[in-house]
């Protein structure tokens, strides 16, 4: 039983070593030979039929072990699993989405990664997502990163030959040169460009920032940025397309309007190719996608799932082994194609060859240049302040400089955490 025995043990924690914590822990370590035992992980979403086939794949490969996986709402998950971590009840593994690492990492919830878990393996902005303070606490599974969804049909008709141009300056051009075509060569046309105030707008600001160079916080010093002149390019930018009337400020539905004709461009994820495909198949020939826009450098945001076992897990060698297999070239290329999502890994997604798609040709070069959020424990605090802010000076009630002010102030206030 773990009790209050000494104060040495209280400050390191029941049986774990003074060198050991969240940000210090010694990579777990696997057993030789195959898994056994059962395996219990929970999954996010609705039944997962394909993690379910290579989860049977995997018992075939291991007759003494046995997975069983419990789907868990999106929207109940995140205290479902902090509730657990903090009570010691946890399954043996999870699925985790990225901006959840660091939090739980930091309660002490995980397992370091094994080394026979290659970092090399992964897109290194998805191995970021795994990292807090200075280890790694999960493997990869799910890459996520947005592309531009253009009509060329749209574009056309402003004198755009191919894709708009790919640089910050030429796009805000090309984007006034389409939005001058509304209601004229255009006739649906509302907007040149979506876009999404409120909830996870953050996502966008961020690869603006890294595009100058910048970031909103340095490691090295535990500060945030937000004062800082790369910044202020990023929200100069971000803040022109709204004030400058080339995207709406309503919370339109930036899928429904593209395919409408409402708007030209928008920014998304890769499931959304397969959503046009499947509802609006007359477009087909009428869309496609290109990275974002570069400022000094090409940067994009890396998000999605990973794959994470639990501190008090029952059976840890069996579900490391299980999230190594899941992560194998050929099954995560399997469950990419099952299921629409981007694969982890170059090696997975040369296997499905994703890239015969030309839809998806964009997302590649994004996951090249993909960058994790930082890894620290309030982020999504954080993250929710940028939001407030971004929907602030999108509606024109703050100004540059004082969303910048605000925010540095805000996240500062909001703290690091552990």
């Amino acid at each position: 039983m773990c009790v209050t025995v000494t104060a040495a043990l209280v400050a390191t924690g029941c049986g774990r070593s003074a060198d050991s914590g969240p940000g210090a822990d010694a990579p777990a370590k696997l057993g030789s030979g195959k898994a056994t035992g059962k395996v219990v992980m929970w999954s996010m979403g609705d039944p997962d039929k394909s993690l379910q086939s290579l989860a049977k794949k995997f018992e075939e490969q291991n007759p003494g072990a046995k997975v069983q996986i419990t789907p868990v709402p999106w929207a109940s998950a995140h205290d479902k699993l902090t509730t657990a971590i903090a009570g010691g009840n946890t399954p043996d593994m999870s699925v985790i989405g990225t901006t959840w690492m660091a939090e739980m990492a930091g309660m002490n919830g995980f397992q370091a990664t094994p080394t026979s878990i290659k970092s090399s393996d992964f897109y290194p902005g998805q191995w970021d997502t795994t990292k807090y303070k200075d280890a790694s606490y999960g493997v990869p599974f799910i890459a996520d990163t947005q592309a531009v969804y253009y009509r060329s049909d749209l574009a056309a008709k402003a004198g755009i030959t191919g894709a708009p141009a790919s640089d910050w300056a030429g796009y805000l051009k090309d984007l006034k040169a389409i939005q001058a075509t509304a209601g004229k060569q255009n006739p649906k046309l509302r907007y040149a460009s979506g876009w999404q105030i409120g909830f996870n707008s953050w996502i966008f600001l961020l690869p603006l920032v890294w595009q100058q160079g910048g970031d909103i916080y340095d490691p090295s010093t535990k500060k945030f940025t937000f004062d800082s002149p790369a910044v202020a390019k990023a929200l100069e930018y971000y803040a022109s397309v709204p004030t400058e009337g080339l995207g709406p400020t309503d919370k339109t539905d930036s899928l429904q309007a593209f395919q409408d004709g409402q708007i030209a461009v928008y920014k998304d994820g890769a499931w959304v190719s397969g959503s046009l495909r499947k509802d609006a198949p007359k477009l087909d020939s009428k869309w496609k996608t290109m990275p974002l826009p570069k400022g000094k450098q090409a940067a994009g945001f890396a998000g999605g799932s990973d794959l994470a076992v639990f501190k008090d897990a029952k059976n840890s060698d069996a579900a490391w082994k299980f999230a190594q297999f899941l992560t194998e070239p050929a099954n995560l290329a399997a469950y990419a194609k099952a299921t629409g999502s981007l694969p982890a890994t170059p090696g997975a997604w040369d296997e499905a060859k994703l890239s015969d798609d030309a839809a998806m040709q964009a997302f590649a070069e994004q996951l090249k240049v993909s960058k994790a959020p930082p890894a620290i424990t309030t982020w999504q605090q954080v993250a929710d302040a940028i939001d407030s802010e971004l929907e602030r000076l999108s509606l024109g009630k703050a100004t540059v400089a004082q969303a910048q002010q605000d925010l540095q102030s805000k996240a500062t206030s909001i703290g690091t955490g552990r």
